[in-house]
């Protein structure tokens, strides 16, 4: 039986995903991601059972792989700014998300 992740390792992950989630160019991907992300780390630290803090550690380690991917590929592929974005200059409405 594998011991339990400790807080430092939990929270190193939590914090690159956080950081993952932040580098979506897509306003509507990053709110949703950043706020998937708090949600699944707020479960996860009222947990108290060890076998299932190791679970869930595991599945979120999978996860920001994917986040990876997905935030490369949504950088790559970036598409108009929303309005939501940049409330100061009206015409970041025209401006890329890939520029």
């Amino acid at each position: 039986m594998a011991t339990p992740p400790t807080r430092r390792s939990i929270l190193s992950l939590y914090s690159t995903m956080l950081r993952t989630s932040h580098s979506f160019s897509s306003y509507n991907f990053r709110t949703y991601f950043v706020r998937r992300t708090q949600e699944t780390f707020r479960t996860l630290q009222k947990e108290s059972d060890a076998e299932k803090i190791k679970s869930m550690y595991s599945d979120a380690v999978a996860e920001l792989a994917v986040l990876r991917r997905s935030a490369a590929v949504n950088q790559m592929y970036g598409g108009w700014r929303l309005a939501v974005e940049d409330s100061k200059k009206p015409d970041a409405v025209l401006d890329r998300g890939d520029n």
